[in-house]
């Protein structure tokens, strides 16, 4: 018998394809480096899932610390088949607001879109032919009616609905401030949600995170990357880009200085400590000698 919902299969397909990035498909054709040091956070995360009443999670944590990277680090887990039975095959969606909104001329022009996407995870929620879905919102304090400016203002009103029955599975990410500002003037939302913090890496954190990105960087690279580069590259970081957070500062600076050593000495050889000042002094704008 042929499963009747008012948003069918094709359609919901149609929607995630053309607004939303399938984390759990991405990570089954290998886009994603290995997620490590969030095992806690992770487990946290998992335990609210699981719950039949506060299952809808927000990250809280400053830029850069890697909220998006839990998300997938959860989604590896789901592709290896290491999480509750509950979540056995779920699907880790992420909203992508910015495509939903584009060429739309209207708030209810953009919500012809996004209430298809909830509606079809919604009515598939209590089928046990149909895996569970996991909305991944990032930046969700843009949804609120009270954030002044954001495109996608008022969104939040369309999903409580779901959200209070209990039909959907929602994962966002903001910042401390951003949360208290926006989110949690509305009680009704607000209690829907559990938090979950996430602290910026030590450098001895980062250091073993990038270990786990390198055989990544090095694949694409075409070089190798000693130790003794990303203990450097964390040290510069922490002291001339305080203001950027572990462990974003030191991928970005790691991954430009691999670009800037093959750019001036090609392929198959290792990257050396002066790649790595030459790239932080760019960014810093002050002289390798410096550093």
């Amino acid at each position: 018998m042929v499963k009747k919902f008012v948003v069918s299969d094709d359609d919901m397909e149609e929607l995630i394809f053309q607004f939303c990035r399938d984390i759990t498909t991405l990570e089954r054709k290998g886009r994603y480096d290995p997620i490590s040091g969030r095992e806690r956070e992770i487990d946290e995360v998992t335990l609210i899932l699981l719950q039949k009443g506060r299952k809808n999670v927000v990250l809280l944590a400053p830029a850069g610390v890697g909220k998006t990277a839990l998300v997938v680090g959860l989604a590896q887990r789901i592709v290896k088949g290491d999480v509750p039975e509950y979540l056995k095959n779920a699907r880790v969606i992420e909203v992508d607001l910015s495509s939903m909104a584009a060429g739309t001329n209207g708030p209810a022009d953009f919500q012809s879109r996004f209430i298809p996407l909830c509606r079809g995870m919604a009515e598939r929620y209590h089928d046990p032919d149909y895996p569970k879905y996991i909305m991944f919102i990032d930046e969700i304090h843009m949804i609120m009616p009270t954030c002044e400016g954001s495109g996608y203002r008022g969104l939040s009103e369309v999903m409580k609905p779901y959200l209070t029955v209990g039909d959907l599975h929602v994962i966002g990410a903001t910042t401390d401030d951003e949360y208290r500002i926006y989110v949690k003037e509305d009680p009704a939302l607000d209690r829907r949600f559990q938090q979950v913090p996430l602290t910026v890496p030590t450098p001895e954190e980062t250091f073993h995170i990038l270990q786990m990105l390198r055989p990544g960087l090095e694949k694409h690279h075409h070089l190798k990357i000693p130790d003794e580069c990303l203990q450097l590259v964390i040290k510069l970081t922490e002291e001339h880009l305080p203001r950027r957070n572990q462990p974003d500062k030191s991928i970005v600076m790691l991954d430009g200085a691999c670009a800037w050593h093959i750019m001036k000495h090609g392929w198959d050889n290792d990257l050396t400590p002066e790649s790595v000042k030459k790239m932080v002094s760019i960014e810093c704008k002050i002289h390798p000698d410096a550093l």
